[in-house]
């Protein structure tokens, strides 16, 4: 798969026992690996055994030193060199909780999305779907999302989408495969509200599975809405299945579920799989990722022991 995640970013994951404001703390157990949403679906596949390629912005110095780290994990990346420096994400653990502080990334120039553009356009051919991950640098056109799913389209390629607010309904507007939106992202869109403390709540999966019909009402051929712990709602035209999260043995790690999600189920696209064996596959996935230690991990092995007693 080939995967445009232009928003790169530093995670400093780290574990604190409580997190009080106001206060001086210690953190341990500090972590610091390049990330972003597309590099996570980058390392699923990649932890799955399946071929994939990142098109990225790499800021300034910053973003060149992170490029080296990509690389040294083994992942193949195409970086479209921009300026500025590169943003950094703090991802506090507490147990039972996690916190994440987003920088937005330093601002695109004109030319620089069009160059991005181009690169994913000349990869497509060593692909059979594109993935378009993650939120998008200040400066980027709001329909960046949806030339890249007509760009797939032209190219005979699948398009899967993970986004929100007005770069998902460009998407949504370009006709893509499948869009898969958490939650709060999709009641953002559609409602106008962006509150992700309604996916532990006891409805919502009944939320989940009228924001995906909704969502392919407004143009997506198939839509996947996660709701974190609860589950995922699979909506195509006319039929709509929740697909509850299965069981897992220990919470480490939440942030980055959505990406292993998008990254099996491209991946079970890619294989010839149906839209619903592969959401199911992209449910196990993503329990099997928050047993891990860092965003966008997985044990395969263990997906498949979830996979193989799981029903929906």
């Amino acid at each position: 798969m080939l995967i445009a995640g232009p928003n790169l970013t530093i995670d400093r994951t780290a574990a604190i026992p409580e997190l009080r404001p106001g206060e001086v703390l210690r953190l341990t157990d500090v972590a610091v690996t390049p990330g972003g949403k597309g590099l996570n679906v980058a390392r699923a596949a990649r932890a799955l055994g399946v071929p994939a390629a990142l098109v990225a912005f790499l800021p300034g110095h910053t973003g060149r030193a992170a490029g080296a780290l990509i690389a040294e994990e083994g992942v193949a990346l195409t970086g479209v060199e921009v300026s500025g420096e590169i943003r950094s994400t703090s991802v506090i653990l507490e147990p039972g909780r996690a916190t994440v502080l987003n920088e937005p990334g330093p601002a695109l120039a004109g030319g620089d999305w069009e160059a991005l553009e181009a690169a994913v356009t000349a990869a497509l051919d060593g692909h059979g779907a594109l993935v378009c991950s993650g939120s998008l640098p200040p400066g980027s056109p709001e329909a960046g999302y949806g030339r890249l799913v007509r760009a797939a389209h032209e190219a005979g390629r699948r398009a899967v989408v993970d986004a929100g607010g007005a770069v998902l309904r460009a998407a949504l507007a370009a006709g893509a495969d499948v869009v898969t939106p958490n939650l709060g992202e999709a009641e953002g869109l559609l409602r106008g509200r962006s509150d992700e403390a309604v996916e532990a709540s006891p409805d919502a999966r009944g939320h989940a599975e009228a924001a995906a019909a909704a969502l392919v009402a407004a143009g997506a051929r198939a839509a996947v809405v996660t709701a974190a712990a609860a589950g995922a709602a699979l909506a195509t035209d006319g039929r709509t299945v929740w697909l509850p999260a299965p069981r897992v043995r220990e919470v480490r790690n939440p942030i980055g579920a959505g990406d292993v999600f998008t990254a099996a189920l491209t991946a079970a696209l890619e294989a010839g799989e149906d839209v619903l064996a592969a959401a199911r596959r992209g449910v196990c996935a993503a329990a099997a990722g928050v047993e891990a230690p860092l965003a966008g991990d997985l044990d395969p092995m263990r997906m498949r022991e979830l996979l193989a007693t799981y029903s929906s």
